[in-house]
């Protein structure tokens, strides 16, 4: 599979679906090109290392393709395969190969200035370092909740712990990521750039 390119689109289409149902290659490469940029991202920001969002991506689309024919329309689409590549960064996070801590990566470490498109620029930036410097379980709540939306009851299925667990690592992920952030103005810059990443 390739990578996905930028802005893919999440409109399928009633016949393309039913299509991919049965099993047709274009349906199927339909799907991917809708779905496979919000899945790499998603990725991307749980798991902080490119090639293991690499792996997800292709993962996910492996279940995709083999499971669409069960896919009962319960939840929408992008909610059914969302949750397949939540599943599978979950899996890489409790792999016993996942190290914690990963470096910042240097295409983040570039700096920029003036302007205040440029600023928010670099808040972004210094958000996306931020997120990649915490502990693998703690991003994955971060994300799960203030990206994805889970309720603390969800994540708490998700990871096999309690709610409070769940509350417990957002409050201390949310104190550690305003101290890493340094071009922020305090807590109310840095829950809005959180949102919209």
């Amino acid at each position: 599979m390739t990578k996905p390119s930028g802005g893919g689109k999440r409109d399928i289409t009633p016949a393309e679906l039913a299509g991919a149902m049965r099993g047709d290659r274009q349906a199927h490469a339909r799907l991917y090109e809708c779905f496979a940029p919000g899945i790499y991202t998603l990725a991307r920001r749980m798991l902080a290392e490119p090639a293991l969002a690499d792996d997800v991506l292709q993962e996910t689309f492996v279940d995709v393709i083999r499971g669409i024919g069960g896919f009962r329309g319960d939840a929408s689409l992008d909610t059914w395969i969302r949750r397949i590549a939540i599943n599978h960064c979950l899996m890489h996070l409790r792999s016993p190969w996942h190290v914690r801590g990963e470096a910042l990566p240097e295409d983040l470490v570039a700096t920029h200035g003036g302007s205040d498109v440029q600023g928010s620029a670099q808040r972004q930036l210094d958000l996306a370092g931020a997120l990649a410097c915490l502990p693998a379980v703690s991003r994955a709540v971060v994300w799960l909740h203030d990206v994805e939306g889970y309720t603390h009851r969800e994540i708490a299925g998700l990871l096999g712990r309690t709610p409070s667990f769940s509350k417990s690592q957002l409050a201390r992920a949310h104190d550690r990521l305003r101290g890493l952030i340094s071009d922020t103005d305090g807590d109310e810059a840095c829950e809005p750039i959180l949102k919209r990443s």
